[in-house]
C-alpha cells in the first residue's frame, strides 16, 4: 500500500513539473473589460487562448504563458462579423483585407445574388472586365474549388459564402429576360444542392439587379427549399426598397414560409425621399410577421447613402441580354427616349432610384473601368455633367456607355431617424455590403463608399458614444453574438471557453472611423488587437500581415 502512495505521489509531482515546464495557454489577455458578446454587462477576468481557442477566462494570473497582452482600460470583445461583406474577389487581390479588421471584423459573410461560384465560361467571359479590373484569373468553377484557392493562398479572416440565385439563374439561362422550364429549373436546384454540399451558407437573392428581377417568387421559393433541408438561410437584396417595400418584404415572408428556411433581409432602408419616415411600417411589418412565428431578421450599415451599380438606374427591361445589349439601347435615340420617360416617372414595378433623390447632386461617382474617366471618381452626377456641358440624365446614360455599364455609385437617398430607428432593432445586426479594399495598390485606386472602410467603428462612435442610441453591450452584441447566432456559428460570436478566439480589444472612447465621401481610403482607428483564430493580424494598433483566417462551411457541407 505504501509503494502504492509513493507511486502516487510521483505520477502527480510528474504531472505538475510537466505543467510547469511548458506553457498552459499560447497567450493570456490580462487586465481587460470583457464584453463577451451576450450583451450582458461588463466584467473583469482574464481570457487565456490555446491552439486557437479560448481555453480558460477568470483569474489566470497564476497560469504560466507564452505571451501576455495588457488590456488595461480597454475592452476585451469577441471578433466582428459582418453579415454581408462583398470580398469574394478583393479578398484575392489583397488577402489581409486591411479595411476589414482594421474595424474589428474578423469574419465576413457574402455572396449577394451573385456568388463566386457557380462559374462557366460563358459568366467568365460576361464578367470578364471584373475579373481584368482586379487583375484577377478566376480558375475555379465549383464553389468547393473556389473555398479550396482561398485555403491554398490562405486569407487573413474568416469567411463564408451563400450561393446566389441569381448566379444560378445565370448557369442555365444566362442573362435574359425568361422563364425557366422545367428542366431547366431542375438544374438550377441541383447547383444548389451541389453549392450547399460545398459548404455555402444558404442561398441569396439581389432581386433590384437583372437578370435577377427577371425571377418569379415561385423560382426563388424552389431554389430557397433545396437549401433548406441543409440548414440553410435565405438571405436577400428584396426586390423593391422604396414604393413597395410592404409587398418586397411579403414576398421574402413568403418564400421563408414556403421553403420552410429562415429569412435575413440585408441592408435594410427606405429608400427615396418620397418614403423618408416609413421605417416605423416596416419594423412593425417584420415584427408581426415574427410574432407569427416566421424566423426573420435583417442587418444594416447604418449610412443615409447606398452604394451600387450606376447600371441600376435603368429599368430592367432595358438589361434583358446582358451589358452589351444595355449599351446599345442606350446609344438608340428611340430606346434612350423611353428610358428617360421611365426615369421621370414614379413606379412600384420597379425600383426607380432617379425618382428616390433629390438630383443628380445625389449620386457620387465612385468605382470606374474606363482610365479615361479615372478623374471623375469622387464628384457628383451634377458635377459631370456640368463638366460635360450636357443635361444630367444624358450624363447618366453617356458615362454608361462610355464605361461599358461598369461603374459604381454611392446614392443619397435615406434619413437619418430612419436609418437610426432600423439599427436599434433587437433582431437587426450590422454589414459593411463593400468588399475589403485597401488605401494600397489596385484597390487603393478606387473611391469607395466610405462604409468599405467605418462601419462598425463608426457605429460605435456616432450610435454609441456619441448619440447614445445603442449601449455598448448591445452594439457588441449585434456585431457579434447576434450575428452569429443568425449564420448558425455555434463555436464563434462569444467569448467563452471551447470557441475559436476571434477576438477584439479596443479602448471605446477613442476608437472611429476616419473614412469619408470625400476621402473614403482610410483606415479606422482604435482597434489595438485583432484576433483570428487566436493569432492576431492586428497587434499594438499595427497590422502583422498574417493569415489566420478560415473558410467557415455551412451545415450541410460534404467532404
Amino acid at each position: 500500500m505504501r509503494t502504492y502512495k509513493i507511486v502516487m505521489v510521483l505520477i502527480v509531482l510528474a504531472a505538475a513539473a510537466s505543467f510547469a515546464a511548458g506553457p498552459s495557454f499560447d497567450l493570456v489577455i490580462v487586465n481587460g473589460h470583457i464584453i463577451d458578446g451576450t450583451g450582458s454587462p461588463w466584467y473583469s477576468g482574464d481570457v487565456g487562448i490555446r491552439d486557437g481557442k479560448i481555453a480558460g477566462i477568470g483569474n489566470l494570473s497564476g497560469a504560466p504563458r507564452s505571451k501576455t497582452i495588457d488590456a488595461h482600460g480597454m475592452v476585451v470583445a469577441p471578433g466582428f462579423i459582418d453579415m454581408l461583406g462583398q470580398s469574394e474577389l478583393t479578398i484575392l487581390v489583397d488577402p489581409r483585407l486591411p479595411s476589414k479588421i482594421y474595424q474589428g471584423i474578423t469574419t465576413e459573410i457574402t455572396g449577394e445574388g451573385g456568388s463566386a461560384a457557380p462559374l462557366n465560361d460563358a459568366i467568365v467571359n460576361a464578367d470578364r472586365e471584373s475579373y481584368e479590373h482586379l487583375q484577377i484569373k478566376a480558375d475555379w468553377r465549383t464553389l468547393g474549388e473556389y473555398f479550396a484557392r482561398l485555403e491554398k493562398h490562405k486569407i487573413g479572416i474568416n469567411l463564408a459564402s451563400y450561393v446566389g440565385a441569381t448566379q444560378v439563374r445565370r448557369m442555365v439561362l444566362g442573362d435574359d429576360d425568361k422563364q425557366p422550364s422545367s428542366q431547366q429549373l431542375e438544374q438550377m436546384k441541383e447547383l444548389v444542392r451541389q453549392a450547399m454540399r460545398d459548404g455555402a451558407v444558404g442561398v441569396s437573392t439581389s432581386l433590384e439587379y437583372p437578370p435577377a428581377p427577371y425571377a418569379k417568387t415561385e423560382e426563388l421559393i424552389a431554389l430557397a427549399s433545396e437549401a433548406a433541408p441543409f440548414g440553410g438561410i435565405y438571405a436577400t437584396h428584396m426586390r423593391n426598397e422604396s414604393n413597395a417595400i410592404l409587398p418586397s418584404i411579403d414576398e421574402a415572408v413568403r418564400i421563408g414560409h414556403e421553403a420552410k428556411i429562415p429569412v435575413e433581409i440585408w441592408h435594410i432602408k427606405v429608400a427615396g425621399k418620397d418614403n423618408w419616415g416609413r421605417m416605423p411600417d416596416v419594423v412593425a411589418k417584420i415584427n408581426a410577421a415574427r410574432a407569427q412565428g416566421m424566423d426573420i431578421s435583417a442587418d444594416t450599415y447604418a449610412y443615409t447613402a447606398w452604394f451600387n451599380s450606376f447600371s441600376a438606374f435603368i429599368p430592367p427591361w432595358a438589361h434583358d441580354g446582358g451589358t452589351s445589349k444595355l449599351v446599345e439601347r442606350l446609344k438608340d435615340p428611340a430606346t434612350r427616349a423611353r428610358i428617360r420617360k421611365e426615369l421621370e416617372t414614379s413606379s412600384e414595378t420597379w425600383d426607380n432610384e432617379w425618382e428616390e433623390i433629390k438630383g443628380p447632386e445625389s449620386i457620387l461617382i465612385g468605382v470606374v473601368q474606363n482610365p479615361k474617366l479615372l478623374p471623375l471618381e469622387g464628384k457628383t452626377l451634377a458635377e459631370v455633367a456640368k463638366i460635360w456641358g450636357k443635361d444630367p440624365m444624358d450624363a447618366l446614360f453617356d458615362f454608361l456607355i462610355d464605361d461599358n455599364a461598369f461603374t459604381g455609385v454611392a446614392v443619397f437617398g435615406m434619413s437619418e431617424p430612419d436609418v437610426a430607428l432600423a439599427l436599434q432593432q433587437p433582431w437587426v445586426s450590422f454589414d459593411n455590403d463593400s468588399s475589403g479594399a485597401s488605401p494600397e495598390g489596385i484597390l487603393g485606386k478606387e473611391h469607395p463608399h466610405p462604409r468599405a472602410y467605418g462601419t462598425f467603428p463608426r457605429i460605435l462612435r456616432k450610435y454609441v458614444r456619441e448619440e447614445h442610441k445603442l449601449s455598448l453591450e448591445d452594439a457588441i452584441r449585434k456585431m457579434s453574438a447576434l450575428a452569429a447566432q443568425r449564420m448558425r456559428l455555434t463555436d464563434r460570436g462569444v467569448l467563452k471557453t471551447g470557441m475559436w478566439a476571434d477576438v477584439v480589444i479596443f479602448d471605446p472612447a477613442s476608437v472611429r472611423d476616419v473614412a469619408s465621401f470625400e476621402n473614403p481610403n482610410q483606415l479606422s482607428q482604435g482597434m489595438e488587437y485583432v484576433l483570428v483564430n487566436g493569432s492576431a493580424v492586428i497587434e499594438s494598433g499595427k497590422m502583422t500581415g498574417a493569415f489566420p483566417g478560415k473558410v467557415l462551411r455551412g451545415a450541410g457541407h460534404q467532404r
